[in-house]
């Protein structure tokens, strides 16, 4: 869909749409960050799996890139509370393929820094990250961590610094800490984190559509009457 043609059916939608429901995808559009993104690999449990998705709603984090080689990613909707429908989820579960290693290329070749969350001998602590760069983040299962796959394929790999006789949290608290940090950070830099102007307009455009009941069959009727195509 082309600029003009997104701009002039939002424009359309917001007549369906409250003034208070407009005001806040204009305030929380402007805190979405793709500088970090998320990679989940092989997580299964709905609530730690619904856990981080709240949490990169709450954080700013547009994209979760979901891993599934063994494991269904299975999200509850009543730990998400609608969170989901907010994010940009990239799905990797094709067959007889690493996923794995299929998303850490994609992400690569878009620039971004692929980082492991996992205690190991040459990580970095979470408060020395940096930040310059475009960030991965990725969180492995509940019981095993990342895999070795992910371990190899990996540009680097950060801890958070423990105070007890425990060596981690779990994922979701994992994730909920990272995020904090990292975007409180980045927040503060003058790295340039925030979207563009076309990812600005897309995204006013998907949240304003999944806002309004029907929000789908509105912009296809106006597409039509005004003789519009996607």
């Amino acid at each position: 869909m082309d600029a003009s043609t997104r701009l002039a059916i939002t424009e359309h939608l917001k007549d369906f749409a409250t003034e208070a429901r407009w005001e806040k995808i204009e305030e929380v559009v402007q805190q979405r960050t793709r500088h970090i993104c998320v990679v989940v690999e092989d997580i299964y449990q709905p609530h730690n799996a619904s856990a981080v998705l709240r949490s990169c709603d709450g954080f700013g984090i547009q994209d979760v890139h979901i891993i599934e080689n063994s494991n269904t990613f299975d999200a509850s909707t009543q730990v998400t509370i609608g969170a989901d429908q907010w994010l940009t989820l990239h799905r990797y579960r094709e067959k007889n393929i690493d996923n794995t290693e299929l998303c850490f290329n994609r992400l690569k070749e878009q620039g971004f820094k692929v980082i492991a969350t996992s205690p190991h001998e040459n990580d970095t602590n979470l408060n020395d990250l940096p930040l310059d760069q475009k960030t991965a983040l990725v969180f492995g299962t509940e019981l095993d961590g990342i895999s070795e796959r992910a371990k190899e394929m990996a540009d680097g790999f950060v801890k958070i610094p423990m105070a007890g006789f425990s060596e981690s949290f779990n994922i979701s608290v994992s994730a909920a800490v990272c995020l904090y940090n990292v975007t409180r950070r980045l927040r503060a830099s003058d790295i340039n984190w925030k979207l563009s102007d076309e990812e600005l307009q897309e995204l006013k455009h998907q949240w304003l559509k999944k806002s309004i009941k029907a929000g789908e069959q509105i912009e296809k009727a106006f597409l039509q009457e005004k003789g519009l195509s996607i």
